[in-house]
């Protein structure tokens, strides 16, 4: 390879870390904004009835607000190692992060491809319902630009076939909180919306066997997919 070919590809190196960085810095504003307005309660959407909507503490019960906390922290941490990378190119984000951001990525696509293949065709407002307020932004902009920079922007070889059983990892620390959280109120054998808030036993507790392999077997499909996408070939 000659001097000129290896100058072109560290410019394109630099580039791409330049489009990250701006990505990672706004996935991080949008991720406090939107923290802001589910703790304060804030309502600017009008017309439907918003669906899985919580405010101060209790947001924390959903899937969606951990999964795209842990995709702002993540973004944020990610943000600061691309800056020390552009002030001195003899640095580079490690395996250990990339992996993070690659679980970070997997909950907030898991987190969107709920939302629209399931959660939003459910619900009496539509998908519509699952896109007002702070929800706008934890159920399409952080996880729409999320994936597109993970899969596209911050390509590597740092993440193996294997590391894709990671992508497992947020999901099934959640199942355990939600499937508790449901067991532990039944009454009478049934559940409450109230606490089975993604409604996936309100047709018999059976499916308490069926619906968690199958967002598993959901969250490997999307872990593998962005694990192909995003690998650089070597």
């Amino acid at each position: 390879m000659s001097r000129v070919e290896v100058v072109e590809m560290m410019e394109k190196s630099k580039a791409r870390i330049k489009i990250s960085l701006v990505l990672n810095i706004i996935i991080s504003i949008l991720t406090a904004i939107g923290f802001f307005i589910a703790f304060s309660g804030i309502k600017f959407s009008k017309g439907i009835e918003p669906v899985l909507e919580s405010s101060k503490l209790s947001m924390f019960k959903f899937f969606t607000v951990d999964s795209n906390l842990f995709m702002g922290i993540v973004a944020l941490i990610f943000a600061l190692c691309e800056v020390k990378i552009l002030k001195d190119n003899r640095k580079s984000i490690s395996s250990r992060l990339y992996k993070l951001k690659f679980m970070a990525t997997i909950g907030v696509f898991l987190t969107f491809a709920v939302v629209f293949i399931y959660l939003g065709p459910v619900s009496p407002g539509g998908i519509n319902s699952m896109l007002m307020n702070s929800n706008l932004f934890f159920h399409l902009f952080i996880p729409v630009l999320s994936i597109i920079n993970f899969m596209f922007i911050e390509r590597c070889n740092k993440i193996n076939f294997k590391d894709t059983l990671l992508g497992l990892v947020p999901m099934a620390l959640y199942s355990i909180f939600y499937i508790t959280n449901v067991v532990i109120h039944i009454e009478n054998g049934a559940v409450s919306p109230k606490y089975d808030f993604y409604w996936f036993i309100q047709d018999g507790l059976h499916l308490a066997f069926v619906v968690p392999p199958l967002i598993a077997l959901l969250t490997y499909i999307l872990s593998v997919i962005t694990w192909r996408v995003n690998r650089v070939n070597k």
